[in-house]
């Protein structure tokens, strides 16, 4: 099986925390170049100081705030005039806030679309023409298993993240042809910080404590467990191989067998 991304060069959003940075962990093991990208630059130089370099591996970050597509588009602009070979982008931004749908206002929603959906077209905008170029190209989004199945309290989460995954399935359907795949990792309960702080909220709304609830998750999920990053991190890392060549416009859950649909 070729798991080999020696000389490829990834840009990994949100990778000084959590799931994006155990991607550009994993990514970097498989010898890729790696290009983070988040907003604070201090977590970005040493997140970028662990980065496996055994491969004569170049690394590099890219500061940018999520908040503001602008900011985005101009960073990633700045950054493929500089360097314009790109092979692998995986997308990932921290989830909006959790509350019931019936409660959120016009303006989370167009804040939360703009994060992840507007946010998503633009780095792909800007990366696509290298990977048609190359021959090669693996874009992979971290969203949610709330593709499959909604989450309650997760109102304004669950509606983007379902049309991220539409997005990705129409734009699968353009682009496939180039030798570009795009597919979408749902994970599931994974020990995050905002998993942490969902959890603190819930504790809190139920008079529990934090390990009360989380062990009544756990006890939900047939793993018996939350996964870890490193888990997740595992699956993007077999969707930008060239072993996965053939798998494109897939929504894959990783989340212990919790989901319910098939």
């Amino acid at each position: 099986m070729n798991l080999d991304l020696t000389h490829k060069t990834a840009i990994v959003c949100g990778s000084t925390q959590g799931i994006g940075r155990a991607c550009a962990v994993e990514l970097a093991l498989l010898g890729a170049n790696i290009t983070l990208m988040a907003r604070n630059e201090e977590s970005l130089k040493e997140t970028l100081a662990s980065l496996d370099t055994s491969k004569n591996q170049i690394h590099r970050y890219i500061v940018a705030d999520f908040a503001s597509s602008e900011n985005v588009k101009m960073a990633i602009e700045t950054y493929m005039a500089t360097f314009p070979e790109v092979h692998i982008l995986v997308n990932n931004t921290g989830g909006p806030a959790s509350g019931p749908i019936i409660e959120a206002t016009p303006e989370q929603f167009l804040k939360a679309f703009e994060m992840h959906l507007i946010n998503n077209q633009i780095l792909t905008q800007a990366v696509v023409p290298s990977m048609k170029r190359a021959g090669f190209g693996r874009i992979v989004n971290i969203i949610s298993t709330s593709v499959k199945q909604p989450i309650l309290g997760l109102g304004v989460s669950n509606t983007v993240r379902w049309s991220v995954a539409s997005w990705a399935k129409t734009l699968s359907l353009e682009i496939t042809q180039f030798g570009i795949t795009i597919n979408n990792v749902l994970p599931g309960y994974t020990n995050t910080n905002r998993l942490t702080f969902i959890n603190e909220q819930r504790a809190q709304a139920a008079g529990k404590t934090v390990e009360e609830i989380n062990q009544q998750l756990a006890a939900d999920v047939p793993l018996r467990r939350f996964a870890e990053p490193e888990e997740i991190a595992a699956a993007v890392a077999f969707l930008c191989s060239p072993a996965a060549a053939a798998i494109s416009g897939i929504n894959l859950p990783v989340d212990g067998g919790k989901t319910g649909s098939l």
